[in-house]
């Protein structure tokens, strides 16, 4: 179930995304482009990640996050088993990125 995600729009997209700014910039833009239910899902994905990380159990991240076990379950198989975005943007959110 591979779907080709490298298109020319989501260059596009991701270009744009690439010059915001600042903190503000991406609340502007993302409100645009996005409705409030998916960039709360999307957060929610990014929360149930890190908590993850820090070795929370399924249920300690379902109650503080509010997310299914299913949503969880698919954040996990993509830290194990995905391209590590997630490690990549966690260690420089920390200040560990090596590059």
């Amino acid at each position: 179930m591979s779907k080709k995600i490298r298109t020319e729009a989501v260059d596009y997209l991701f270009s744009a995304v690439l010059s915001l700014k600042d903190k503000e910039e991406c609340y502007t833009f993302f409100e645009d482009i996005c409705t409030i239910n998916e960039l709360l899902s999307l957060s929610q994905r990014f929360e149930v990640a890190k908590m993850l990380r820090e070795r929370k159990t399924y249920l300690e991240i379902a109650e503080k996050t509010g997310a299914s076990t299913a949503t969880i379950s698919r954040v996990n198989r993509s830290l194990n088993y995905g391209n590590d975005g997630y490690d990549m943007v966690f260690a420089r959110i920390n200040g560990t990125d090596k590059k």
